[in-house]
């Protein structure tokens, strides 16, 4: 796809790999939807940015945990920009918990934040395309999702189904020539609630003895978006080798 003049929208938008993204699309020509939930001075920031870049952009805040709020933003988008091109599925949320401490209030809103709400939004973005129009749906998923272990339990088994959801839009969309892959990320940025060290130190248990940046989630970002045209339900693990063992 060629990506000049393409309108993406991202969640998760205002700062860290979300950023990352908006800006990589908009250094390509495309006008940017800036979706956020809280971030309101960061997504300032970031419109400002793609607007030096000499490109449009929006933003809308919207809390993915309200189903009625998800379903305004692809209206918003539309009404906007007038049309919709790209759609990444990059907002989450990451509450430490184990199996045993999982609460349901806690459950409901990983699933809701991490897998309801890309379902919403990608079913609205392929219902909006008009039917000779191509479509780029990416999903931001985890290493994790393919070894869940016993910790931010509700988290990763709302990746995993995230992984599921991606596969099954792949081939319900393929006739409608949008593809739907998925990049799942391992050590790229430390959460916001942890310590740095133990960012640091997880280098070490990593085969590529490194961490990832946001550019090498821009890279495989910019790869399906704008040349796998014949690349569908796949998931790009950017994460050193971090998922083999």
């Amino acid at each position: 796809m060629e990506l000049n003049n393409k309108v993406a929208l991202i969640t998760g938008s205002a700062k860290r790999v979300g950023k990352a993204l908006a800006l990589a699309l908009a250094e390509q020509g495309c006008r940017i939807i800036v979706h956020y939930g809280r971030s309101e001075d960061a997504a300032r920031q970031t419109l400002a940015e793609i607007n030096a870049l000499g490109v449009e952009a929006w933003s809308i805040s919207a809390d993915l945990n309200n189903e009625a709020e998800v379903k305004t933003i692809i209206p918003f988008a539309l009404k906007q920009a007038g049309q919709l091109h790209i759609l990444i599925n990059n907002a989450s949320i990451f509450p430490p918990e184990d199996f045993l401490s999982a609460k349901s209030a806690t459950w409901d809103r990983n699933m809701m934040i991490n897998l309801k709400a890309p379902f919403l939004l990608s079913q609205a973005f392929a219902q909006a395309l008009p039917p000779d129009q191509p479509g780029k749906i990416v999903n931001l998923l985890d290493v994790i999702a393919m070894r869940p272990k016993n910790h931010h339990f509700s988290y990763t088994i709302s990746k995993v189904g995230l992984e599921g959801l991606t596969k099954a839009m792949a081939h319900a969309l393929a006739p409608r020539n949008i593809q739907v892959n998925g990049i799942a990320l391992g050590a790229i940025l430390p959460n916001v609630n942890d310590d740095p060290a133990l960012f640091e130190r997880l280098a070490k248990r990593i085969p590529a003895r490194r961490t990832g940046s946001p550019e090498d989630v821009v890279k495989a970002m910019l790869y399906l978006v704008q040349d796998a045209d014949y690349v569908t339900g796949e998931i790009i693990r950017v994460a050193g080798g971090q998922h083999l063992g």
